[in-house]
C-alpha cells in the first residue's frame, strides 16, 4: 500500500503488510494509475 502518514512502524498497515511512504502528489498519481507511478508524468 501507499501511505502519506508520518507514522511508520512494523505492522501499522496490518500483519504482513508492506507500506511505501509517499508524498501526497505521489499518492494521487498512484490512485489515478492504480499502481506506484512517476508523479512527473502529471506535471
Amino acid at each position: 500500500s501507499a501511505s502519506t502518514s508520518n507514522r511508520n512502524f512494523e505492522g501499522r498497515q496490518g500483519p504482513g503488510g508492506r507500506t511505501h511512504l509517499v508524498s501526497p502528489a505521489m499518492a494521487a498519481a498512484a490512485a489515478i494509475n492504480g499502481h506506484l507511478s512517476d508523479v512527473r508524468e502529471f506535471m
